[in-house]
């Protein structure tokens, strides 16, 4: 079975930088693309970032332009996302998750997710 397993997050202050990670185990990932959405308090859930596994084309959400970057490694299954000049509207808990192709936000195109981890910015 298929697992997607995050690391790092944590409480930064504004203009503060983190590192997530996102790795997949179990079998060889199926899905062409890994994303990264985010659900802020009281908010819905939006796609941040996400990154091709086959031609690192990548795409961003407009207001992390510049300060998010995604990428990933083929050879660790690990995808990664690398947050800077956070802002407290950065709140949120960050997931990732293998999507069906970049850009994906349905459900039915993102079969796979990780267990989502706190980012904190304190103004």
């Amino acid at each position: 079975q298929v697992q997607l397993v995050q690391s790092g997050g944590g409480l930064v202050q504004t203009g503060g930088s983190l590192g997530l990670s996102c790795a997949t185990s179990g079998r060889p990932y199926v899905w062409n693309a890994q994303a990264w959405f985010r659900r802020a308090p009281g908010k819905q859930r939006e796609l941040v970032a996400a990154i091709d596994w086959r031609d690192g084309a990548t795409w961003y959400l407009g207001s992390v332009k510049g300060r998010f970057t995604i990428s990933r490694d083929n050879a660790k299954n690990t995808g990664y996302l690398q947050l800077k000049s956070l802002k407290p509207d950065g709140t949120a808990v960050y997931s990732c998750a293998g999507s069906n192709f970049i850009g994906a936000t349905a459900e039915s195109d993102c079969p796979v997710w990780g267990q989502g981890t706190q980012v904190t910015v304190s103004s």
